[in-house]
This record gives structure tokens, C-alpha cells and sequence, in this order.
């Protein structure tokens, strides 16, 4: 086996919360050096799993850890608003300037 860092309950939730970020376009895409186009749905998919193990484990996670989670989907949750609102601007630009 590779020397890969051990398996922990940290490192699950930041790598579901990159997997958040790449889909909403604020983090590069695996492989190159350039964020791709945001796909909320799946942003909005990976918040609702990390929402729901920090429902699961209420109460089975270390004060470390619970603030983790807190941190990652307080950020997750902002920046979907944000891709969110930068989506629905870029929508209604084209759309007037397809109507012009």
C-alpha cells in the first residue's frame, strides 16, 4: 500500500467539502489548473451529505471535529449562495441581451 495519510472523519468531510468546491467552480478541476463550470446541483448534493453526518453523528464527534463541520458547511453554504446569485446574474445578462 502507498503512504497515504490514515483514514479519519476530518479527512472525509474536507475531501467531500473539495469535492463541493470543484462543483461550484471555485476550486480547479482534479488534473488541471483551472476551475470548471459550477454544477450546483451537484454543490447543493455533497452540502446535504456533510449536513447529514453531522445530523448522524450528533454527539459522536470530538470538539475538533464538530467545529469541522460547522466551518465547512458555514463555507459551503455561503459560496453556494454566492455561485447561486453569480448564476442568476450571468442568466438574466444573457437573457437581455438576447431580448435586445
Amino acid at each position: 500500500m502507498t503512504d497515504q495519510p490514515a483514514i479519519t472523519f476530518s479527512l472525509f468531510v474536507l475531501s467531500l467539502a473539495a469535492s463541493a468546491e470543484v462543483h461550484l467552480g471555485t476550486m480547479p478541476r482534479p488534473g488541471t489548473d483551472k476551475a470548471g463550470r459550477p454544477n450546483l446541483t451537484e454543490a447543493s448534493h455533497l452540502i446535504a451529505v456533510i449536513a447529514m453526518l453531522k445530523e448522524k453523528t450528533l454527539g459522536n464527534l470530538d470538539e475538533h471535529e464538530e467545529r469541522l463541520v460547522d466551518s465547512v458547511l458555514f463555507d459551503l453554504r455561503l459560496r453556494y449562495v454566492e455561485a447561486t446569485d453569480a448564476a442568476g446574474k450571468q442568466a438574466s445578462s444573457a437573457d437581455q441581451k438576447a431580448g435586445s
